[in-house]
């Protein structure tokens, strides 16, 4: 028809340039192809309790909790000192959202929990992808670097399109309270007494309103300390002569690091890591290009200080991107040049031509998919081009073989045409059946596949292609191995 109509056939040429491109400045780029979250974690926190006890009193009756819900495909669990963790994987045709609930309900309905258990936290763990991470360094205090991260923190969130930024290389922080034992006895106090002096001052409570002809007024008591100079003053005891004994007359209270391993060192000296992750509504490169430009200028601003880059998850995907367009421009370039010195340079344009069409069709199609750029579409587009150039070549010189025969150029193309078009279409379906089979792939194997593997104690998204988990903890048990598998 569109040989015999060329109008027409030109018009709809035009079309799927024009809104594949548009497709193309409109689709998203990311990692990984986007998947739908199926996984929910249960944390508990049950301070002061080994793990025998979390196991026993907590993560056993959970996961025994957990057997009469459908929809489940596997729960593991991570039972350590103060804390337990069940991770919930489910069937890839059933609802996060509705099993969620489900999940939360089977857990409520238990009743046997220890006492001092404290509430219980259950969500969906949401899918995102690993985008850059910095490391800011330099021979300054480790309480310096973290409030330069956390301003770094912030001004990143300002910006449009970040919104996932992690810290790490730092212990929580602490209020060490160091009781001394001579001012105990000489002011006839106890340990007890002193913790509940510290437990009721140091609050933050609301009183109730006061209702008034034009106004209702909120009584508020903000009386919570976050360093160790807000809690010194905090009165222990008052004497039968009027005097007050203070917590720093018996204490010395100081601000510290809490005795937890999780630090980091770049060229030897002390750093902060900062991992930006994206959400499934934000670019990658959009994100990278963002955050490059704001390091490189805060990094210009301070000398104290220094950023590095560590990973730059964007980086693969630009460096397959790159592959891509150059195998497609050496392909076109080559076609182009070899077509028109054996056949016609004519039919050596329109089948150069095909080979960016072919790509603004499929970018067309894709948007009602969901399809993004990231390293597994890319891999597949690079291994279509040279399926596009083959397919072009020998239809093409199918084409001019039944020219060169006296045929006219009407039947020419028709016939040259249908003679390979039974062969073309078996080469480009058994591509398309091979790679069907993945989809047929379910569960585990199936998000394996799609790079999304979850740590089960620290929660972090491992990606099976680029060998990364997030550095959240320095010691990542779902791998057994520090900072990189």
């Amino acid at each position: 028809m569109f040989i015999r109509y060329p109008v027409l056939g030109n018009a709809i040429f035009l079309a799927i340039f024009l809104f594949g491109f548009l497709a193309f400045k409109a689709m998203k780029t990311t990692f990984f192809p986007e998947v739908q979250s199926h996984t929910i974690f249960v944390v508990a926190s049950f301070p002061g309790a080994s793990p025998e006890e979390i196991e026993e009193g907590i993560t056993l009756k959970i996961e025994d909790g957990l057997k009469g819900v459908t929809g489940i495909e596997r729960v593991t669990s991570v039972s350590k000192e103060n804390s337990a963790t069940i991770t919930v994987e489910l069937l890839e045709k059933y609802d996060a959202n509705v099993l969620l609930q489900e999940v939360s309900n089977a857990v409520d309905q238990i009743s046997s929990f220890p006492v001092g258990l404290e509430k219980i936290r259950i969500y969906k763990m949401e899918v995102t992808d690993f985008v850059v991470a910095y490391s800011i360094y330099g021979d300054v205090d480790l309480q310096v670097l973290k409030t330069y991260a956390r301003r770094i923190e912030r001004d990143l969130r300002n910006k449009e399109g970040i919104s996932k930024i992690t810290l790490s290389g730092f212990p929580e922080e602490e209020i060490e309270v160091s009781i001394r034992e001579d001012a105990l006895k000489s002011y006839g106090l106890t340990i007890d007494e002193i913790s509940a002096a510290v437990s009721k001052a140091n609050l933050r409570i609301t009183g109730g309103t006061v209702k008034g002809v034009e106004e209702e007024l909120l009584i508020r008591s903000d009386s919570q300390g976050y360093y160790a100079a807000d809690l010194e003053d905090i009165v222990v005891r008052t004497t039968a002569s009027g005097g007050l004994v203070r917590l720093k007359d018996v204490a010395r209270v100081k601000d510290r690091w809490s005795e937890d391993p999780n630090r980091t060192y770049y060229d030897g000296k002390p750093s902060v890591t900062i991992d930006i992750d994206k959400t499934s509504d934000e670019d990658m490169f959009t994100i990278a290009r963002k955050a490059a430009a704001f390091m490189e200028e805060f990094d210009g601003r301070h000398d104290d200080i220094s950023i590095s880059l560590l990973r730059d998850g964007s980086g693969i995907v630009r460096e397959r991107a790159n592959i891509l367009t150059s195998n497609g421009l050496i392909g076109s370039v080559l076609v182009l040049l070899f077509l028109s010195f054996s056949l016609n340079p004519r039919m050596a344009f329109w089948v150069a031509l095909s080979i960016p069409l072919s790509f603004a069709g499929m970018f067309m199609l894709g948007t009602f998919y969901g399809l993004t750029i990231n390293v597994v579409s890319l891999l597949a587009m690079i291994l279509v081009v040279g399926i596009l150039v083959d397919d072009g070549i020998v239809i093409a010189e199918s084409i001019y073989q039944q020219y060169e025969k006296g045929l006219k150029p009407f039947d020419a193309a028709v016939k040259g045409t249908m003679d390979v078009l039974p062969s073309v279409m078996a080469a480009v379906l058994t591509t398309i059946v091979f790679f069907t089979l993945f989809l047929s792939l379910e569960g585990g194997v199936r998000r394996a596949f799609q790079g999304n593997r979850v740590c089960c104690d620290c929660h972090a998204a491992y990606l099976s292609g680029g060998g990364y988990f997030h550095p959240a903890r320095t010691y990542c048990p779902f791998q057994g191995t520090k900072g990189r598998s």
